[in-house]
């Protein structure tokens, strides 16, 4: 068996290590976002980084059972390396797709605690795994609401293309994504975009 000094898998140690800088990621970026977007995409937004705190605080304790220490630094350098990525990307997005790209950092975390769970489970840590399977069915019902949140915003289709962040970048990004976005429309509905749909068939 490939089990560490720690008396975990190798793969569970990563594993552990992502889990801490994506939890960490999503608290920054959703709180970030939540602030840009307002309303109930930012009630939702906001409970799910506090359920992350939550599962942030609780793991400490998980690994220093199991005599891990370094997490911290880990799990900083990791949640400003997404963070710059995300909040970069959200520059360049309409609050629909904001939201909707949103979602995604939800969901690696609770397959990643699924993956986690059935790791523990498979080197006979039913108590390490439990925890991973609670914390799993806790953030998937945050993923449901987050993503009934960015469902929710077609209901406003005026607002669900406005910039996610209202800043002089934040605009400027909306207008590159705009003429884009207005360009392949035009392009659709042209003939050679009728031709290559004809192609296409």
């Amino acid at each position: 068996m490939d089990i560490t000094g720690h008396g975990l898998y190798r793969a569970e140690h990563r594993a552990l290590r992502e889990l801490y800088a994506s939890a960490r990621h999503l608290c920054g970026h959703w709180e970030k976002l939540g602030e840009r977007l307002g309303g109930q995409p930012a009630t939702v937004l906001r409970h799910g980084s506090e359920a992350c705190h939550e599962l942030l605080d609780e793991l400490a304790g998980r690994t220093e059972e199991h005599g891990l220490h370094g997490f911290p630094a880990a799990q900083g350098v990791g949640g400003r390396l997404a963070g710059v990525r995300n909040n970069a990307g959200d520059l360049l997005l309409e609050r629909n797709q904001a939201m909707r790209v949103a979602v995604l950092d939800v969901q690696h975390l609770t397959t990643l605690l699924g993956y986690l769970g059935r790791l523990a489970a498979t080197r006979g840590d039913e108590q390490l795994a439990g925890f991973h399977r609670r914390w799993e069915a806790r953030l998937r019902e945050v993923e449901e609401q987050a993503r009934a949140a960015a469902i929710e915003l077609g209901c406003e289709p005026a607002a669900a293309v406005i910039p996610a962040d209202h800043g002089p970048l934040g605009r400027a990004g909306h207008r590159v994504a705009n003429a884009l976005g207005t360009a392949g429309e035009a392009i659709d509905s042209s003939p050679v975009g009728r031709a290559a749909r004809r192609f296409a068939r």
